[in-house]
């Protein structure tokens, strides 16, 4: 059997395609659709969900039951002596607490390491590519949870929203704020930090709600994150619930923002865009986790 293996869920953002290539194991995740049930990437296509979000349908979020986890589970030991498990974060799901108890019992525990480090989209789709690169360096699954863990503040997004109906629908602002945010054409830059989203600033047209982000970012990396930014030692992410060209052009400005540096983009997973929206843009980092004895 191989040592460690990786498995994840769905709102990582990580592709079949991806997943085959980096041997990982990625839990779909259900959602309702006015009551219905469907899983991201298998009974529902990306633009089938969004034609219904746009047409009022009510979407609501779930976690996995116990079976489907430990069905993955089960699949990944047949493979590998170890495996970690990298959910969403326990700030926005249940799922994560509910994957440290079943971790604590037989056949589990000591083979099952949950890593709860704070995370979702394309944060979580980083995380993975963080323990993957770990487990070819030879770190064994405990190792990894402990280092993944304790960089779980050593990121960030942020994301500039197109409607404020969804953000409405799901209590984060009144019904009077969205009617007005609309006349006025206010688009809000929410801040994801260590499992919570809150409203980082509200700007007036997404093309201000774009260059806010990118302010953002850059004295991030000119304060807090200094450090990992002047080593080379950080990551620099988009993601989108947006169309492909208006995509595509997002991360050109990014580019060109960031001379030099990679940027990984994803599209934001069914279960963030039900809350976000079409149109959503985003912008992140992540910094590279320190190994053990490495300062």
């Amino acid at each position: 059997m191989k040592p460690t293996g990786i498995v994840t869920d769905s709102h990582s953002s990580i592709g079949a395609g991806e997943a085959r290539r980096l041997g990982v194991r990625v839990l779909p995740m259900p959602f309702y659709i006015d009551n219905e049930c469907f899983y991201e990437n298998v009974t529902l296509t990306r633009q089938e969900f969004f034609r219904r979000l746009d047409s009022g349908a009510r979407i609501t979020t779930s976690q996995p039951a116990p079976a489907e986890v430990m069905e993955i589970w089960d699949q990944a030991l047949e493979e590998y002596e170890q495996i970690l498990y990298i959910p969403i974060s326990s700030g926005l799901s249940g799922s994560c607490q509910t994957a440290g108890m079943l971790a604590r019992e037989e056949p589990y525990e000591g083979r099952v390491f949950v890593v709860d480090n704070g995370r979702v989209a394309t944060l979580q789709h980083r995380s993975v590519l963080d323990a993957w690169e770990m487990i070819q360096e030879g770190y064994g699954a405990e190792t990894i949870r402990k280092v993944l863990e304790a960089y779980r503040d050593r990121m960030n997004i942020y994301v500039g929203v197109e409607t404020l109906e969804h953000l409405k629908q799901g209590g984060r602002i009144s019904a009077a704020t969205a009617a007005i945010g609309s006349i006025l054409n206010i688009k809000p830059v929410l801040q994801f930090d260590v499992g919570t989203l809150e409203t980082y600033r509200k700007c007036r047209g997404m093309e201000k709600a774009r260059k806010a982000m990118l302010e953002a970012v850059h004295h991030d990396f000119a304060t807090k994150f200094r450090h990992w930014a002047d080593r080379g030692e950080i990551y620099l992410l988009a993601a989108s619930s947006a169309a492909d060209p208006v995509t595509a052009d997002w991360v050109e400005e990014i580019r060109r923002e960031f001379p030099g540096m990679d940027v990984l983009c994803d599209d934001l997973s069914l279960g963030v865009s039900c809350h976000i929206g079409q149109g959503g843009l985003g912008i992140g980092y992540s910094c590279r986790p320190a190994r053990p004895g490495e300062v």
